[in-house]
Order: C-alpha cells, then sequence, then structure tokens
C-alpha cells in the first residue's frame, strides 16, 4: 500500500526517465482475445511517414498477417523527442503465439512474444490471480495467533480479525479502506476483492471449471466473506483496520482508525465509503450460493441485513468529515442492490433508486461526475469505474422503465466521457485520461494529482486502468449493444483492450506488471511473515513524474530512497479489477 521504508531486492534498475532506444515495439506481452481489439506501438526517433508491420508465427518463422501502422504521433509531456506509431491488427484472429516484426531503415525488429486465442486472456491469467490471492492469505503461523485477540486502538478490549488478505506485498496490514481522513479518495480493498472473486465465481462457472479453478475461487470469496464476517462488531459497524505499524512483532498489531503518516485513532468504524458498503454487498450476494465456510448463508445475509440498517442511522457520523459523498453513494448501491437481489425487500429498493438516483444528479454536462456537493471532480486513483459498475449490477434487478432510463442514461455520459477526455489529444497508448481539480482549476491530465487531499498519497494507478476497462465492457454492452451504437461500442472495446494491453507490458517502459509474466517485472518485494511478490499479482505501475505536484509527466522508479513503493509494490485492488475485466471480457 504504502511506507516509509520497505526492504526491496532490486533485480534491475530502470531510471526515472524513458530509455531512449532508436525503435521499440510495446505488446501486450501476455495475451489478446481473439474477437478483441488488439494493437501494439513502435516507438521511433526520428519521424516516418509510416510502418510496415508484420504478425510472425513464432513458432514457424512465418509471417501470418500484414499491416500499415497509424498516422504519427507525440506525447510532448512524456517524450518530446521521440515519435509514436499505433499498429492495430483486430482483425487478425488466429489462434497461436506471435511476435511482430517491423524494418527501419534497413535493421530487422521484434517485438517480444504474445498468445492470441478464444478467451486466452482469462485462460492465461485468471489461474494465476486466485492464486495470488491464496497466498496473500493472513494465515501464517504469527499472523493468526495475534489476529485471534487483537487490541482496539485505545482500548483494552480485544476482538477476533484472524484471517483476510495482506494488502500488499510490502504491507502485512488488512484494509476495508485506508485514505479514509481524505474523504475523496477511499479505495475500497478486502470488501472488493471478496465481491470480485464472488462476481467472477458466477459469471464464468464453465470457464472457471475448465481451468480447474472454479473450486478455488469460491473457496477464496468464502475466506473474504468469512474474514468480512468476523470483522463486524455486535453494535453493526465493520472495524476498518488491522494496521501492523510495520512493525515484526505481530503483538504490535491494533484494530485503529489511520491517517497521514502512520498516525492511528480509534475512529475505526467503516461509513459506507470506507468498505462498509462493499463488505455488505459481498455479504448479502455470497448468502444467495448456499454455501457455508466458517458461517452459514443464513448469516451471511443476517449479517448484511444488520449492517446496512445500522449505517442508515449512523453513516454520516462515521464518515470523517460528517458529510456523504459519492463514495458512499455508489457503495450503498452496491449494498442496497445486493440486499435487493436477495431478499426482494422494498426497503433496499427504496435505498438503491436512491443512491442511483443520487449518482445521476451528480453527472455534469460535461460528462463527469460531482464528488461532492459543490463542485470536485469525482476522480480516483483505483476505483474510477465502480460507479458504472454500481449501475450496472442495479439494472440487474430494477425492471421500473423510468428508473432504468436514468441509470442508464447516467451509464451513457459516463461511458462518452471516458472515451472523450482520453482520446482529446495524442495518446497512442489509449491511456485513461481524467479530470481532477488541482489548486482551484479544472484539469484534465493522464496521472491523479500528487498534491490532493490526502497530503502525500499517490502511486501507480493500475486498478483504475482495470475498472474503468471494466466499466466500458459491461456499461458498453447495456448501453451501446446493439448495431444503432456499433461504432461507439467498439471504441469502448478498444479503450477496455488498451488499459489491460498497458498492464500487461504495452507501455513506454515496457514492464509487464503482473509478476510471472512478459519478459520484463518490477523487482521482487519482501514483507513480513514470508509475504511479499507473487505469481499473480500486479503492481502498482506508471505515475506523473515525482516532481510535478500536478500529476504531469511520467515517471517509473525501482529506487527511490524507501519510496518505490509508488510505482512496484502489490496492492488487493488491482488484481481485483483485474480479474473483473478480463470476466467481463469473457462472458
Amino acid at each position: 500500500m504504502k511506507i516509509p521504508a520497505i526492504v526491496v531486492t532490486c533485480l534491475i534498475f530502470i531510471p526515472p526517465l524513458i530509455a531512449h532506444p532508436q525503435v521499440s515495439i510495446f505488446v501486450n506481452e501476455v495475451a489478446y482475445n481473439t474477437n478483441n481489439p488488439k494493437t501494439a506501438i513502435v516507438r521511433t526517433g526520428e519521424q516516418l511517414p509510416s510502418i510496415t508491420f508484420d504478425i510472425v508465427d513464432a513458432t514457424t518463422g512465418e509471417p501470418a498477417f500484414r499491416g500499415i501502422s497509424g498516422a504519427v504521433q507525440k506525447i510532448n509531456e512524456w517524450d518530446s523527442g521521440k515519435y509514436f506509431y499505433q499498429l492495430q491488427f483486430s482483425s487478425f484472429d488466429k489462434p497461436g503465439k506471435f511476435t511482430i516484426a517491423i524494418t527501419v531503415n534497413n535493421k530487422r525488429y521484434q517485438s517480444e512474444p504474445f498468445v492470441i486465442g478464444e478467451n486466452a486472456l482469462a485462460a492465461s491469467t485468471i489461474p494465476s490471480v486466485i492464486h495470488y490471492y491464496y497466498k496473500q492469505r493472513a494465515n501464517t503461523r504469527e499472523e493468526l495467533a495475534a489476529d485471534t485477540a487483537l487490541l482496539l486502538y485505545g482500548s483494552t478490549k480485544t476482538v477476533d480479525l484472524h484471517g483476510g488478505w495482506c494488502d500488499a506485498s510490502g504491507d502485512v496490514s488488512k484494509y476495508f479502506s485506508h485514505l479514509a481522513y481524505a474523504n475523496f479518495m477511499s479505495p475500497q480493498q478486502i470488501p472488493l476483492v471478496t465481491w470480485s472473486l464472488i462476481n467472477a465465481a458466477e459469471k464464468i462457472p464453465s470457464l472457471l471449471e475448465k481451468y480447474n479453478v472454479k473450486d478455488s475461487i469460491k473457496n477464496e470469496a468464502l475466506w473474504g466473506s468469512d474474514y468480512i464476517m468476523r470483522s463486524l462488531s455486535k453494535e453493526g459497524y465493520f472495524y476498518m483496520t488491522v494496521f501492523s505499524y510495520f512493525n515484526k512483532d505481530p503483538k504490535a498489531r491494533r484494530v485503529v482508525g489511520l491517517q497521514a503518516n502512520s498516525v492511528t485513532t480509534s475512529d475505526y468504524q467503516c461509513a459506507f465509503r470506507e468498505g462498509g458498503g462493499m463488505a455488505i454487498a459481498a455479504l448479502a450476494r455470497i448468502s444467495q450460493w448456499h454455501m457455508n465456510g466458517d458461517f452459514t448463508s443464513a448469516q451471511y445475509l443476517d449479517a448484511a441485513q444488520h449492517a446496512f440498517i445500522h449505517l442508515l442511522s449512523y453513516n454520516k457520523k462515521y464518515d470523517d468529515d460528517g458529510k456523504e459523498n459519492i463514495i458512499d453513494d455508489y457503495c450503498a448501491l452496491m449494498a442496497a442492490t445486493e440486499l435487493w437481489i436477495a431478499t426482494g425487500n422494498d426497503l433496499y429498493k427504496i435505498e438503491a433508486r436512491k443512491r442511483a438516483g443520487n449518482l445521476s444528479v451528480r453527472m455534469m454536462l460535461q460528462g463527469y461526475f460531482i464528488a461532492d456537493g459543490s463542485h470536485r471532480p469525482f476522480w480516483h486513483a483505483s476505483d474510477a469505474g465502480l460507479p458504472v459498475i454500481a449501475l450496472a449490477r442495479y439494472l440487474a434487478k430494477e425492471t421500473d422503465s423510468s428508473q432504468r432510463k436514468n441509470a442508464i442514461e447516467t451509464i451513457r455520459k459516463a461511458l462518452e466521457y471516458n472515451l472523450r477526455v482520453t482520446n482529446n489529444g495524442s495518446n497512442p497508448f489509449g491511456y485513461a485520461r481524467q479530470t481532477f481539480e488541482f489548486r482551484n482549476k479544472i484539469e484534465n491530465g493522464f496521472f491523479i494529482p500528487h498534491e490532493n487531499e490526502t497530503g502525500w498519497w499517490w502511486q501507480g494507478e493500475n486498478a483504475r486502468l482495470a475498472s474503468l476497462a471494466t466499466a466500458a465492457i459491461v456499461g458498453g454492452r447495456l448501453v451501446f449493444g446493439d448495431k444503432e451504437h456499433q461504432a461507439t461500442y467498439d471504441s469502448l472495446r478498444m479503450f477496455a483492450s488498451q488499459q489491460l494491453s498497458w498492464i500487461l507490458g504495452c507501455n513506454p517502459y515496457a514492464i509487464c506488471f503482473m509478476y510471472g509474466f512478459g519478459k520484463k517485472n518490477v523487482p521482487y518485494m519482501h514483507s513480513n511473515y514470508g509475504h511479499g511478490s507473487e505469481l499473480g499479482g500486479i503492481s502498482n505501475g506508471i505515475t506523473g513524474n515525482k516532481n510535478n505536484a500536478d500529476g504531469s509527466g511520467i515517471d517509473f522508479r525501482t529506487e527511490d530512497h524507501g519510496n518505490e513503493w509508488r510505482w512496484t509494490e502489490q496492492w488487493i485492488p488491482h488484481a481485483a479489477w483485474f480479474l473483473q475485466a478480463v470476466t467481463a471480457l469473457s462472458e
């Protein structure tokens, strides 16, 4: 997550500025699905009219497809002396293993290999993602002994919060959400992972069975749900954080509220936006499986209802500023929707409609959401696609035509905005751009501003990219999945493909951020109790330039005096959103 100092074994060093070979080819180094858009990028040191490229069979060495690049593009903010060319080969659908080859100034260049196949992305990555979560379990002897009797901060009372997942490759703490004190930046952590596992298990069961991981993903979802159950207090709120203080002694762990620079408090009660909403959603959804972990299906549902009723009365009290914002809305919408689906109770229907209506009201003419009650644009470093996903899940239950129309229109505006802001200017990689407020001015940029409400937190945004890819796929099918809107739907599919490809190596540093895949990963990171980087985990990724407060420029570092976690650390929301995106592609 975020730490002032960690023990890191640096296998490679990547300088903060982009290296400048004469010609580079960037590809998704893992897999492209047969029927999905496929792009690669060429970077050169001189401007060329165009580039002819071949898709070459990696086994036989024979060309299988030939194409011509798009027009030259430049990204002066990233690399003013270089020229970029997008290679499109979406129509090539032959399964197999391939490379891309080009000739520039009589010299031959070849990309890293990649696979093309039906559901190849799911087949290649989902088993490893499940493995990653299994290895992230906080189930070592030291953790289990400490977490069965954890002290509440400022109290002599202890609670049993064993289980769950370690947050990151350098942080063995456990979070429903951190950054609560910043109000507008709370990410969804353990509850999001749990809901994502449940969602995948329900949406693509035949594929999971084919990959022999159907039971594994269900067991992992139950593991997360059982931790959520233990985290529910008798009063009806969830405990937010089990914090290690980055101390090797497991007895140092406490249940806390967390502020900047590891300052801890007794404000450990979760509001809807602080993990409570997604926790309720996960419990309500898994209660319909009629499978038992350490608790019964009836207990999962009872707990979800108890927590929801509690937050209807106490949510603003738990919100750090005493005001609800957009994160409360979309997390409460998820909670109410799952309870409505599970019970059919009108209370949850009314609450779901209220929250969906709130999101619709927050939509600006420009196409972005307002986060507060005034003018702050909604931007989020990990959950930017969650408002659309919450509305889409709500639409799975809602049948009233007027309510559906409003929700669909909100999704339409959000997705069209994502395309518009991303394509406004040269952007060969198709990296998802965003709107934010910086020093009282509304701006658009590639990366989040480093100067923000947290006072210090910023990092790579691979979870944001995967969340927006999920929103583009799921929301796109709902709103643009007919012949009349085929062009927009195709653009959304391209947008989604480019976000996932960026994570898997098609980025200016040619880093595959999913550990154990591609040619070059981030350095291995050690953590306490034998935890650390794991196969299938996804690192934070690329940021704006370290020295730019507005997040402009570009940066990736594997050494930075203890701050390299901003780029290299694995974090559980990244893989959760990636799993959701690949699930949506595979439905």
